[in-house]
């Protein structure tokens, strides 16, 4: 009678690997199988705007009766709680562990600057620590029903939108571009990394439009891709003041970001 073979301590940690991050990825599908659209707000370069686009993009989506949650992804530099200006961190339930998030203009909000205890102090993580604060988030957050689900990804191709990308399964991306052709290349690297792992570009966005940097970069890179240009955000100083984002508060504003998740709704609702 043959006897079965005794797991090397070696393969012993490797299957409990599999099975942690089996449970791990059990975890996240439950906290997020009440959402129905997860949508990423996404470039290679960073300062183009993507948080001012996600923020204002959610507040158009709830004024137009939707239910919206804002994830920032952003482990070094999360700024989603700070132009909402909301300092309510979310409470957390004693019986299951799970972050409920605070809400601001009817938006739910988790970033990780609620779990930093001075904002301007800088998080120098490694790669392999950014991920493990993604998958904790992720794993301990509970949405609760949404329509949508923005994600304010980070800059780059690298650990934090890659681990984004493999593990939440995003029903598309819009990509933020600013007109100078820097940031159009960087752009153009985003889209080619979200090509590679075979999901959906929603559109592209300019941000900074107008006079002062010039225009057309979104148009070029919605011919090069045939994707769909969703919109322009002109330069406007009412995006640096008050205590709402500038789209509650700019008429201006609100129309650019109504043309755009009016296509964002059309393109899911339909």
């Amino acid at each position: 009678m043959s006897s079965q073979r005794k797991l090397t301590p070696q393969e012993e940690a490797r299957l409990s690997q599999v099975r942690e991050n089996f449970q791990k990825r059990k975890q996240i599908t439950q906290s997020i199988s009440s959402i129905s659209n997860k949508i990423g707000v996404y470039s290679g370069k960073g300062g183009v705007g993507k948080t001012t686009v996600s923020v204002n993009l959610a507040c158009s989506l709830a004024s137009q009766g939707k239910s919206v949650g804002i994830f920032d992804v952003d482990i070094d530099c999360p700024n989603v709680a700070n132009i909402l200006h909301l300092s309510e961190g979310p409470t957390q339930n004693e019986k299951d562990k799970k972050f409920y998030p605070s809400s601001r203009f009817d938006i739910k909000v988790m970033t990780m600057s609620f779990f930093h205890e001075n904002e301007e102090e800088a998080t120098i993580w490694r790669g392999p620590m950014i991920t493990n604060a993604i998958n904790q988030l992720l794993q301990m957050t509970h949405w609760g029903e949404l329509d949508y689900l923005i994600v304010d990804l980070p800059p780059g191709t690298s650990d934090g939108p890659l681990t984004v990308m493999q593990t939440l399964n995003l029903d598309g991306f819009i990509i933020v571009t600013a007109p100078q052709n820097v940031a159009k290349l960087d752009a153009i690297r985003s889209i080619n990394m979200i090509k590679k792992l075979n999901q959906e570009v929603i559109g592209v966005v300019e941000n900074f439009s107008g006079p002062v940097f010039g225009s057309g970069a979104a148009d070029e890179i919605s011919e090069q891709f045939d994707i769909p240009k969703l919109g322009s955000i002109s330069l406007n100083g009412e995006h640096n003041s008050g205590t709402k984002p500038a789209s509650m508060t700019s008429t201006s504003v609100k129309d650019e970001f109504l043309k755009i998740s009016s296509a964002v709704i059309e393109k899911f609702d339909s």
